[in-house]
This record gives C-alpha cells, structure tokens and sequence, in this order.
C-alpha cells in the first residue's frame, strides 16, 4: 500500500516530528463548491488548522498515487479542472489503476486517512440515507465506512437534503457513536437543529479525544461523527432550507438525476434559490469545523 501513498513536504515533516495531522476531503474542492470560491475556501481551511496547532492533510487521487497534502498547484487543478472523479470506495482502484485525477469523497478520504495514520477528517457534512431509499436504496458508502474505518470525522451533521432520521437509524445499526458538540440536537448542515437528538454530548476536544481513545482501546473498530453545528450568525432558518430542499428534490426528480450527481445538483439548485447565501453558510460550517478538527487532533497527541 505505501506504493500508493505520497506525502507532501509538510505532512512528512508532521509525520517524522509527531505532530497533530488533519485530514481533509476534496470533492468539496471539485464537487461542492463553484470556482474560484472552492480554491479560496481551501486554502482558507488549511490555513485555520495550521493556526490553530496542527498541519492540514488534504486527499486527493494524482496520477496514480494517493497525495496526501496538496501543493497550491495542486489545489488549483482540483478546483478548476472540467474532468474530476468523485471517488468513493468503489471507485478508488480504477482512478489509482488508470491515473486519473479524482477528488475523494468523505468514504475514500476516511480510507486514505486510516492508510495513512491520520485519525482526524475534517469535511462539511456526511452523506446518509437518501429521502425515498425505501424504494431506491439509495444510502451514501459515508455510512458504511464510518461503520467499519477508525477515523473521526468532523462534520456539521448530514446534510438536510437527506433523510436524517434513517441516517442516524442506520448509524446506530451499525454502532456508530454520534457526538455533538455544544448542544444536545444533531445538526443538520444548513440548520443548527434537526429535531433528533445527538446519542451524547461532548464539547471539549479533551473530552472527545478520551471517547474516541476508550472506542478504540476496547477494539470496537470504525468511526466516531463528531456533528459540530454551524455558528449561529451562519444557520439558515429551518423553514426555509427544508422548504427550498423539497423543490430541489422535485427538480432532481424530474430531470432523472439521480446516483453520485444528486447532491452536487442539489447543492447548487439550493444556492441558486437562497442567491447564494447557502454557500456563504457552507463555507463558514467548513470553517468552524477545521477549528474544531485541529483541537480533536491535538488533544488526540496528548496522551
């Protein structure tokens, strides 16, 4: 496997000296966001880790090889590129197999995170159980990595546009901890509230890092969601992102979009329809939970 790993200067230094190490996804660089906000958020986020104590780890698929950091030229390529795989797990032995250029989803980046000894992912949100997946079966491979992958993933919650109360079903199925931070309610990406409750609160990183130790030591493997809500000046209200969502879902629905393309769809069509205010709150999520990500991988090294 370490014929596929690749290290920036920076994380290998990390590495070598011990130091906090965060991983970060990057189809939010080539999926989730438009150009060149995605480039600018990226840099940004990387930036707040290493302020905050720790080196960022961005994932991505490059000509055949896992890079583990990425370089600015790098970032820029993701970001701008028109031919960008989504990888998940499935996924990732074809673009390592063909080197093609793919940006990891939360599943592959776990994956990688885990190949490379990094415990702590910092993303936006999680994928889950698609609204309808009664019929579609339609549940995101983020579920089922966190099921099986020991990494901790920091996350503003799953996303509103899928159906919530079957994610946290299915996570507690599999015995996925789900850990909020700063209130009792799960958040839910756009929404600090949900209307279910988290299965524990813990608002301290020293806290979080002693849960996860104990998880692990006892060798119940797989992840652990750390659901830290959006910062209060950034939450959209409820009423009308569920309400926005529903009309996006209707239009993914009459346009046959359907698969690995329905979220990349609805997050723009909820942009489109909030006039951008839904991508200021995506950013500013991102954000506060890379602040939260560099205290975990911290206080993770202080044993």
């Amino acid at each position: 496997m370490q014929n596929y790993l690749v290290f920036s200067k920076e994380v290998a230094q990390a590495k070598a000296d011990g130091k906090a190490i965060v991983a970060l996804e990057s189809t939010i660089i080539s999926h989730g966001m438009p150009y060149p906000q995605n480039v600018q958020t990226a840099c940004e986020v990387e930036q707040l880790i290493r302020d905050n104590g720790a080196v960022p780890a961005t994932i991505a698929i490059i000509g055949g090889k896992i890079c583990v950091g990425l370089s600015d030229a790098e970032l820029e390529q993701l970001a701008s590129a028109p031919e960008v795989m989504k990888v998940s797990r499935r996924d990732l032995p074809y673009v390592l197999s063909t080197g093609k250029l793919g940006a990891t989803t939360v599943a592959a980046t776990m994956i990688c995170a885990e190949l490379a000894g990094i415990a702590v992912f910092v993303t936006g949100g999680i994928g889950g159980v698609h609204r309808g997946a009664e019929t579609s079966f339609d549940i995101s491979a983020d579920l089922q990595e966190l099921a099986q992958t020991s990494v901790a993933v920091v996350c503003a919650g799953a996303k509103s546009i899928l159906d919530l109360g079957l994610t946290l079903e299915y996570l507690e199925t599999h015995g996925v901890p789900v850990v909020s931070v700063g209130q009792a309610e799960f958040p839910a990406f756009f929404t600090r509230g949900s209307g279910f409750k988290a299965d524990f609160q813990l608002d301290t990183a020293t806290g979080q890092a002693d849960f996860i130790r104990c998880k692990w030591a006892l060798g119940l493997r797989g992840g652990v969601v750390i659901a830290n809500p959006v910062p209060e000046a950034y939450a959209m209200p409820k009423a009308e992102i569920d309400s926005i969502t529903e009309q996006a879902l209707q239009e993914a629905d009459a346009q046959g979009i359907n698969g690995k393309a329905v979220t990349p769809f609805l997050l723009n069509r909820i942009k489109q329809l909030t006039d951008g205010r839904s991508l200021v709150t995506n950013i500013a999520l991102v954000k506060n939970n890379a602040i939260v990500g560099a205290a975990l991988a911290l206080a993770l090294k202080n044993v």
